[in-house]
Protein backbone atom coordinates (compact mmCIF):
# COMPACT_ATOMS: atom_id res chain seq x y z
CA UNK A 1 0.00 0.00 0.00
CA UNK A 2 1.23 3.48 -0.87
CA UNK A 3 0.11 6.43 1.26
CA UNK A 4 0.53 10.17 0.71
CA UNK A 5 0.49 12.71 3.51
CA UNK A 6 -0.10 16.39 2.83
CA UNK A 7 1.58 18.58 5.47
CA UNK A 8 -0.18 21.89 4.85
CA UNK A 9 -0.89 25.30 6.30
CA UNK A 10 -4.44 26.27 7.25
CA UNK A 11 -6.01 29.70 6.80
CA UNK A 12 -7.76 30.38 10.10
CA UNK A 13 -11.50 29.69 9.89
CA UNK A 14 -11.65 30.27 6.12
CA UNK A 15 -12.95 27.12 4.49
CA UNK A 16 -13.07 28.38 0.91
CA UNK A 17 -9.47 29.61 0.97
CA UNK A 18 -8.35 26.29 2.39
CA UNK A 19 -10.24 24.36 -0.29
CA UNK A 20 -8.59 26.52 -2.94
CA UNK A 21 -5.13 25.99 -1.44
CA UNK A 22 -5.58 22.24 -0.99
CA UNK A 23 -6.88 21.29 -4.45
CA UNK A 24 -3.50 21.63 -6.23
CA UNK A 25 -1.73 19.84 -3.37
CA UNK A 26 -4.20 16.98 -3.62
CA UNK A 27 -3.63 16.85 -7.38
CA UNK A 28 0.12 16.68 -6.85
CA UNK A 29 -0.29 13.91 -4.27
CA UNK A 30 -2.61 11.98 -6.60
CA UNK A 31 0.04 12.03 -9.34
CA UNK A 32 2.24 9.89 -7.08
CA UNK A 33 -0.30 7.06 -7.25
CA UNK A 34 -1.17 6.51 -3.57
CA UNK A 35 -3.95 4.31 -2.26
CA UNK A 36 -4.83 6.91 0.38
CA UNK A 37 -4.32 10.69 0.66
CA UNK A 38 -4.19 12.12 4.18
CA UNK A 39 -4.98 15.72 5.19
CA UNK A 40 -4.69 17.14 8.70
CA UNK A 41 -7.03 17.58 11.63
CA UNK A 42 -9.68 20.28 11.03
CA UNK A 43 -8.08 20.90 7.65
CA UNK A 44 -10.61 23.55 6.58
CA UNK A 45 -10.67 25.73 9.71
CA UNK A 46 -7.70 25.12 11.97
CA UNK A 47 -8.06 24.01 15.60
CA UNK A 48 -10.75 26.57 16.37
CA UNK A 49 -13.05 26.57 19.38
CA UNK A 50 -15.44 28.97 17.61
CA UNK A 51 -17.79 26.12 16.84
CA UNK A 52 -20.82 28.39 16.61
CA UNK A 53 -19.15 29.79 13.48
CA UNK A 54 -17.35 26.84 11.93
CA UNK A 55 -19.67 23.89 12.65
CA UNK A 56 -21.41 22.31 9.70
CA UNK A 57 -23.75 19.43 9.01
CA UNK A 58 -22.59 16.04 7.83
CA UNK A 59 -23.49 17.20 4.31
CA UNK A 60 -21.62 20.50 4.79
CA UNK A 61 -18.89 22.05 2.65
CA UNK A 62 -15.85 20.36 4.22
CA UNK A 63 -17.17 16.82 3.92
CA UNK A 64 -18.47 17.65 0.44
CA UNK A 65 -14.98 18.85 -0.45
CA UNK A 66 -13.47 15.50 0.63
CA UNK A 67 -16.12 13.56 -1.29
CA UNK A 68 -15.61 15.63 -4.44
CA UNK A 69 -11.82 15.33 -4.27
CA UNK A 70 -12.00 11.55 -3.78
CA UNK A 71 -14.27 11.29 -6.81
CA UNK A 72 -12.09 13.65 -8.87
CA UNK A 73 -8.82 11.85 -8.15
CA UNK A 74 -10.19 8.32 -7.86
CA UNK A 75 -8.34 7.95 -4.53
CA UNK A 76 -9.68 7.72 -0.95
CA UNK A 77 -8.90 10.83 1.07
CA UNK A 78 -9.23 11.62 4.77
CA UNK A 79 -9.22 14.61 7.10
CA UNK A 80 -11.30 15.87 10.02
CA UNK A 81 -14.04 18.50 10.11
CA UNK A 82 -16.24 20.16 12.80
CA UNK A 83 -19.38 18.19 11.91
CA UNK A 84 -22.66 18.21 13.82
CA UNK A 85 -25.60 15.91 13.20
CA UNK A 86 -29.11 17.30 13.20
CA UNK A 87 -30.36 17.90 16.74
CA UNK A 88 -26.91 18.06 18.33
CA UNK A 89 -25.71 21.13 20.21
CA UNK A 90 -21.97 20.49 19.79
CA UNK A 91 -20.04 19.10 16.81
CA UNK A 92 -17.67 16.17 16.77
CA UNK A 93 -14.08 16.57 15.64
CA UNK A 94 -15.06 14.22 12.84
CA UNK A 95 -12.56 12.30 10.71
CA UNK A 96 -13.98 11.28 7.35
CA UNK A 97 -12.54 8.73 4.95
CA UNK A 98 -14.11 9.65 1.61
CA UNK A 99 -14.11 7.12 -1.22
CA UNK A 100 -14.31 7.67 -5.00
CA UNK A 101 -17.68 5.86 -5.16
CA UNK A 102 -19.24 8.62 -3.01
CA UNK A 103 -19.30 6.49 0.13
CA UNK A 104 -17.58 7.39 3.39
CA UNK A 105 -16.59 6.06 6.81
CA UNK A 106 -16.00 8.15 9.91
CA UNK A 107 -14.39 8.40 13.32
CA UNK A 108 -15.18 10.99 16.01
CA UNK A 109 -12.21 12.03 18.16
CA UNK A 110 -12.44 10.19 21.50
CA UNK A 111 -9.98 12.17 23.61
CA UNK A 112 -10.76 15.88 23.57
CA UNK A 113 -7.96 18.29 24.47
CA UNK A 114 -9.22 19.72 27.76
CA UNK A 115 -6.07 21.84 28.11
CA UNK A 116 -7.45 23.97 25.24
CA UNK A 117 -11.06 23.49 26.42
CA UNK A 118 -11.92 21.41 23.35
CA UNK A 119 -14.36 19.51 25.57
CA UNK A 120 -16.37 22.72 26.09
CA UNK A 121 -17.00 23.06 22.37
CA UNK A 122 -16.92 19.54 20.89
CA UNK A 123 -18.53 16.21 21.72
CA UNK A 124 -16.31 13.15 22.25
CA UNK A 125 -16.73 10.05 20.15
CA UNK A 126 -17.09 6.54 21.53
CA UNK A 127 -16.17 4.18 18.70
CA UNK A 128 -12.95 3.37 16.85
CA UNK A 129 -12.50 3.00 13.09
CA UNK A 130 -10.51 0.36 11.24
CA UNK A 131 -10.94 -0.06 7.48
CA UNK A 132 -9.34 -2.14 4.75
CA UNK A 133 -7.67 -0.13 2.00
CA UNK A 134 -5.67 -1.90 -0.69
CA UNK A 135 -5.42 -5.03 1.47
CA UNK A 136 -4.09 -3.11 4.48
CA UNK A 137 -5.91 -2.72 7.80
CA UNK A 138 -5.87 0.99 8.70
CA UNK A 139 -6.98 2.46 12.05
CA UNK A 140 -7.53 6.19 12.48
CA UNK A 141 -6.90 8.60 15.36
CA UNK A 142 -6.81 12.36 15.86
CA UNK A 143 -4.07 14.38 17.57
CA UNK A 144 -4.54 14.13 21.39
CA UNK A 145 -5.65 10.50 20.95
CA UNK A 146 -1.96 9.75 20.37
CA UNK A 147 -1.26 10.09 24.11
CA UNK A 148 -3.64 7.26 25.04
CA UNK A 149 -1.82 4.00 24.36
CA UNK A 150 -4.58 1.57 25.44
CA UNK A 151 -6.78 2.57 22.49
CA UNK A 152 -3.94 1.69 20.13
CA UNK A 153 -3.24 -1.55 22.01
CA UNK A 154 -6.86 -2.62 21.69
CA UNK A 155 -6.75 -2.31 17.90
CA UNK A 156 -3.24 -3.72 17.40
CA UNK A 157 -4.23 -7.32 16.51
CA UNK A 158 -6.28 -6.08 13.56
CA UNK A 159 -4.14 -3.08 12.52
CA UNK A 160 -1.27 -2.83 10.04
CA UNK A 161 -1.20 0.97 9.89
CA UNK A 162 -2.30 3.68 12.31
CA UNK A 163 -3.05 7.08 10.78
CA UNK A 164 -2.86 10.04 13.19
CA UNK A 165 -3.87 13.46 11.88
CA UNK A 166 -3.12 16.51 13.98
CA UNK A 167 -2.78 20.18 14.77
CA UNK A 168 0.12 19.52 17.16
CA UNK A 169 1.96 22.68 18.29
CA UNK A 170 5.66 23.29 17.76
CA UNK A 171 6.25 23.73 21.51
CA UNK A 172 5.52 20.01 22.04
CA UNK A 173 7.00 18.69 18.79
CA UNK A 174 9.34 16.37 20.69
CA UNK A 175 6.31 14.70 22.29
CA UNK A 176 4.68 14.26 18.88
CA UNK A 177 7.71 12.60 17.32
CA UNK A 178 8.41 10.44 20.37
CA UNK A 179 4.83 9.23 20.73
CA UNK A 180 4.52 8.35 17.04
CA UNK A 181 7.61 6.18 17.38
CA UNK A 182 6.41 4.66 20.66
CA UNK A 183 3.01 3.69 19.22
CA UNK A 184 4.78 1.99 16.28
CA UNK A 185 7.25 0.04 18.44
CA UNK A 186 4.82 -1.11 21.11
CA UNK A 187 2.17 -2.23 18.60
CA UNK A 188 4.58 -3.51 15.94
CA UNK A 189 2.69 -1.60 13.26
CA UNK A 190 3.25 1.32 10.92
CA UNK A 191 2.27 4.78 12.20
CA UNK A 192 1.64 7.69 9.82
CA UNK A 193 1.48 11.09 11.53
CA UNK A 194 0.30 14.05 9.43
CA UNK A 195 0.51 17.43 11.15
CA UNK A 196 -0.13 20.98 9.96
CA UNK A 197 2.38 23.80 9.53
CA UNK A 198 2.13 27.59 9.80
CA UNK A 199 0.32 29.39 12.60
CA UNK A 200 -3.24 29.72 13.80
CA UNK A 201 -4.72 31.81 16.60
CA UNK A 202 -1.21 32.65 17.83
CA UNK A 203 0.07 29.05 17.91
CA UNK A 204 2.90 27.83 15.67
CA UNK A 205 3.00 24.38 14.10
CA UNK A 206 6.18 22.77 12.81
CA UNK A 207 4.73 19.81 10.94
CA UNK A 208 7.23 17.04 11.68
CA UNK A 209 5.02 14.62 9.76
CA UNK A 210 6.44 11.13 9.27
CA UNK A 211 5.85 7.45 8.61
CA UNK A 212 7.33 5.04 11.17
CA UNK A 213 7.76 1.31 10.54
CA UNK A 214 6.89 -1.55 12.96
CA UNK A 215 10.42 -1.54 14.43
CA UNK A 216 10.39 2.21 15.06
CA UNK A 217 12.51 3.33 12.11
CA UNK A 218 11.50 6.35 10.06
CA UNK A 219 10.42 5.31 6.56
CA UNK A 220 9.90 8.86 5.32
CA UNK A 221 9.42 12.24 6.92
CA UNK A 222 9.24 15.94 6.18
CA UNK A 223 12.43 17.96 6.25
CA UNK A 224 10.98 21.37 6.97
CA UNK A 225 8.12 23.25 8.57
CA UNK A 226 6.77 24.13 5.12
CA UNK A 227 3.91 22.65 3.14
CA UNK A 228 5.08 19.33 1.76
CA UNK A 229 3.78 16.11 0.25
CA UNK A 230 5.45 12.91 1.37
CA UNK A 231 4.80 9.36 0.22
CA UNK A 232 5.66 6.03 1.81
CA UNK A 233 4.98 2.34 1.34
CA UNK A 234 3.31 0.13 3.93
CA UNK A 235 3.44 -3.67 3.84
CA UNK A 236 1.10 -5.87 5.87
CA UNK A 237 3.53 -8.75 5.30
CA UNK A 238 6.27 -6.77 7.06
CA UNK A 239 3.93 -6.28 10.03
CA UNK A 240 3.29 -10.05 10.11
CA UNK A 241 6.99 -10.83 9.86
CA UNK A 242 7.93 -8.50 12.71
CA UNK A 243 5.19 -9.88 14.94
CA UNK A 244 6.22 -13.44 14.11
CA UNK A 245 9.89 -12.76 14.82
CA UNK A 246 9.15 -10.83 18.01
CA UNK A 247 5.80 -12.15 19.38
CA UNK A 248 5.57 -9.51 22.08
CA UNK A 249 1.87 -8.71 21.58
CA UNK A 250 0.99 -12.17 22.92
CA UNK A 251 2.28 -11.14 26.36
CA UNK A 252 -0.30 -8.36 26.79
CA UNK A 253 -2.98 -10.83 27.80
CA UNK A 254 -0.78 -12.59 30.36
Amino acid sequence: MKIAGIQHDIVWEDKEKNFTNLRPLISQAAEKGPDLIILTELFSTGFSMNTEIISEGTDGPSISFLMNEAERTGIPICGSVPAMAKGQTKPHNFLVVAYPDNSMESYAKKHLFTFAKEDNHYRPGQETLTVNIAGTAVSFFICFDLRFAPDFWELAPKTDLYVVIANWPETRAHHWKSLLTARAIENQAYVMGVNRVGSGDGIRYSGDSRLIDPLGAEVVGTDSSLAEIFVGDVSSSVVSEVRSQYPFLDDRSR
